[in-house]
C-alpha cells in the first residue's frame, strides 16, 4: 500500500474522472451523487457476492427501509456518541395560511424550517440498528445465536465533503452476529479475515487495522481510545485518493451495548452480545474503478469472473 500511495490521485481528480465518464452524477449537493449504470451495475454485482457468501453461512435475511423511530435512536444512545452525524426528518403540519408562508419563503430561498416540526422518524445511520429490537421481540436467542444479513440499505451520515468516497447517502451492506460472546467475537474475526481475502481477490490491496468510531467532543475521544484499548473495532483499508487509505468494511464488537438496551438474550437467559460487519458499497465500487480503470471490459479477467462469472 505504501508503493500506491506515491502514484494515487488526488480526489478533485478521482471525482472529475468519474463525473467525466458518467459513474457518478452531481447532484449539486457535496456528498449526494446519482450514479451511473455500470457504477451501479459493479455496486450491485459485489453485493450479489456478499450475500452469496452469507447464504453459505446460514444467514437469516431480514430488510429494513433507511428509516428507524427515533425513539430507538435515543434508546441506544446515537445523540451523545453522534450528534453530528444525525439526519432527522422534519415535515408540515400547518394549514393553508402556513403553507402559503412556507411557500413564498421557500420559492424565495429563505429559511422556511419555522413551518416545518419534527416527526417520530430518523435516516437510518447504520442497517444494523433495526434488527436488534426486532430479534428481541422474539424472545430468547436459539442455542448458539443467529446471523442477520440486513442487506445493501441506504444508510445516512451529515458529512458533507469534496472526497468522493464519503457521501452523505450511501448503501451499507450490514452483517449481524446475535449470540455468546465467545461465538460473536469468533466471527467477526472469521468475517474480517474472510473480506481482506474477498477483496484482495478483486484486485484491491486491502488491509487492516485497529480503528475508533467518530464519537463526538470530549467524552467521545475518551470512548474512542477505549474502543481501540479493547479492539472493538477493525476496518479494512484500500487506496482510493490521496495519500492515505479509506476504510471499505468495518467490525465492531458492541458486546452487550444493544443487548441491555433491547433485552437481548442467549438460549439460556443470559445477556448476549453482538457484533456487526458492515461494507461500504460504493466505497468498494470506487475503489474498483480507481484501480482498474474506467472501463469495465479492459477489468482483469478474474475480477470479472468473480463479479459477472464471465471474463
Amino acid at each position: 500500500m505504501a508503493e500506491l500511495r506515491a502514484t494515487m490521485p488526488d480526489q478533485a481528480e478521482v471525482l472529475r474522472r468519474m463525473v467525466d465518464a458518467g459513474l457518478l452524477i452531481p447532484t449539486g449537493a457535496p456528498g449526494v451523487f446519482g450514479r451511473g449504470s455500470d457504477f451501479e451495475d459493479v455496486r450491485v454485482r459485489f453485493e450479489a457476492l456478499v450475500e452469496s457468501i452469507g447464504k453459505n453461512d446460514g444467514a437469516e435475511a431480514l430488510r429494513f427501509p433507511p428509516i428507524i423511530p427515533r425513539q430507538q435512536l435515543e434508546d441506544i444512545g446515537y445523540l451523545k456518541s453522534f450528534p453530528h452525524l444525525l439526519g432527522t426528518i422534519f415535515a408540515f403540519e400547518g394549514g393553508e395560511e402556513e403553507a402559503a408562508e412556507q411557500e413564498d419563503l421557500a420559492s424565495r430561498h429563505q429559511d422556511w424550517s419555522a413551518h416545518q416540526r419534527m416527526t417520530d422518524l430518523v435516516l437510518i445511520p447504520a442497517a444494523c440498528y433495526p434488527v436488534y429490537p426486532a430479534i428481541a421481540a422474539r424472545g430468547n436467542l436459539p442455542a448458539g445465536g443467529i446471523f442477520v444479513d440486513a442487506g445493501g440499505t441506504y444508510v445516512f451520515r451529515r458529512e458533507p465533503s469534496d472526497d468522493p468516497a464519503r457521501l452523505q447517502m450511501f448503501h451499507q451492506r450490514e452483517m449481524i452476529r446475535l449470540g455468546e460472546p465467545e461465538s460473536v467475537e469468533a466471527w467477526r474475526d472469521m468475517w474480517r479475515d474472510r473480506a481482506l481475502d474477498l477483496l484482495r481477490g478483486l484486485g484491491l490491496d486491502a488491509d487492516f487495522d485497529l480503528a475508533s468510531d467518530p464519537f463526538f467532543g470530549r467524552s467521545g475521544r475518551m470512548l474512542a481510545a477505549n474502543q481501540r484499548e479493547q479492539a472493538l473495532k477493525f476496518e479494512v483499508q484500500v487506496m482510493i485518493a490521496g495519500s492515505e487509505p479509506t476504510a471499505v468494511a468495518s467490525f465492531n464488537y458492541h458486546q452487550d451495548h444493544f443487548a441491555s438496551v433491547f433485552g437481548l438474550r442467549t438460549s439460556d437467559g443470559e445477556m448476549a452480545h453482538t457484533a456487526c460487519l458492515g461494507f461500504g458499497e460504493e466505497r468498494i465500487t470506487l475503489a474498483l474503478f480507481v484501480t482498474h480503470g474506467l472501463d469495465v471490459a479492459q477489468w482483469p479477467e478474474h475480477v470479472r469472473e468473480r463479479l459477472w462469472g464471465t471474463s
